[in-house]
């Protein structure tokens, strides 16, 4: 395959500037203490109030803490071993690095769109671009044909798109049932606090469930594509697995409420998810690596 120095560079630029940002948010200290605040709806909610996040609310402010820490000590050590593998040419590093750039592509989205404005949100807009890029590059470039090649040699096919469409379906109830109920009563969402839209909830509906649901259609079908669309959603759960452990923990931490069922059932659900797409993404690089 031929190795551009674009998506090189601009994936560099990743690692740097998102072991900056993650580094800053998860180590940064301000002083202050969580205060309570009334919303736009007449609801009271409590504000992070120091730190990176200081008008974040609690929940929120918390969680981003151990989201820094799974892409400080985690996401970024993969991107570096990816950018390595692509450098050497093999299919198998292309398609990890699609995968790692696919993650961080949906974590800076998320901090550019939905954070609360803090000092480095010109820093989120450069890894929103740079990753955007970068993964369209990498995308675009993948050798189709030789990943067709592979297919019956063993790459996984019915369980893997199988599997695409129940995390699909399962991200739609999560997210959809509490939504058509909100929209139902008039009320607004549960975490919805101080904020004035859903960021999560509109990037998942709109973005990731239909592409897994595409991804699931394309690998049933035996079409190549497929494989490339499963790599970023495939990491993109296997990363999610710690990030919402730690941020439960950091969350726990800072005095958010949380029932027994609110703290295993998202984790336990979190976990299963992303040791299968662990072995389903190692099924598909361990399937891609004699190819050059």
């Amino acid at each position: 395959m031929k190795v551009s120095s674009i998506v090189i560079v601009l994936s560099s630029l990743v690692a740097l500037l998102g072991a900056i940002a993650a580094g800053i948010g998860l180590f940064y200290r301000e002083s202050g203490a969580p205060f309570s605040f009334t919303t736009l709806r007449g609801q009271t909610t409590q504000i992070f109030g120091q730190d990176l996040y200081h008008y974040d609310t609690l929940f929120l402010g918390a969680g981003f803490k151990g989201q820094d820490a799974v892409a400080l000590f985690i996401g970024i050590p993969l991107l570096v071993i990816s950018i390595i593998l692509y450098q050497r040419g093999t299919v198998s590093g292309q398609l990890l690095l699609t995968g790692i750039l696919g993650y961080f592509l949906y974590l800076y989205a998320s901090m550019a769109l939905g954070a609360s404005y803090n000092r480095l949100f010109l820093l989120y807009i450069v890894l929103f671009s740079a990753s955007l890029y970068a993964l369209i590059l990498a995308f675009s470039s993948v050798d189709l044909a030789l990943i067709a090649s592979r297919i019956p040699d063993g790459l996984p096919r019915t369980g893997l798109g199988v599997f695409m469409f129940v995390a699909g379906l399962i991200t739609l109830v999560m997210w959809g049932a509490p939504l058509v109920s909100a929209l139902l009563s008039g009320n607004s969402l549960d975490r919805m606090d101080s904020y004035t839209t859903m960021v999560t909830y509109a990037l998942d509906l709109a973005i990731i469930i239909p592409a897994t649901f595409l991804c699931g259609v394309l690998i049933l079908r035996g079409n190549p594509l497929g494989y490339v669309v499963a790599a970023p959603l495939l990491t993109l759960l296997v990363l999610l697995a710690p990030q919402i452990i730690l941020s439960t923990i950091f969350q726990r931490s800072a005095g958010v409420p949380f029932t027994t069922g609110e703290m295993i059932g998202p984790v336990a659900g979190f976990v299963v998810l992303g040791l299968i797409a662990t072995w389903f993404l190692f099924d598909i690089l361990r399937g891609l690596t004699k190819i050059a």
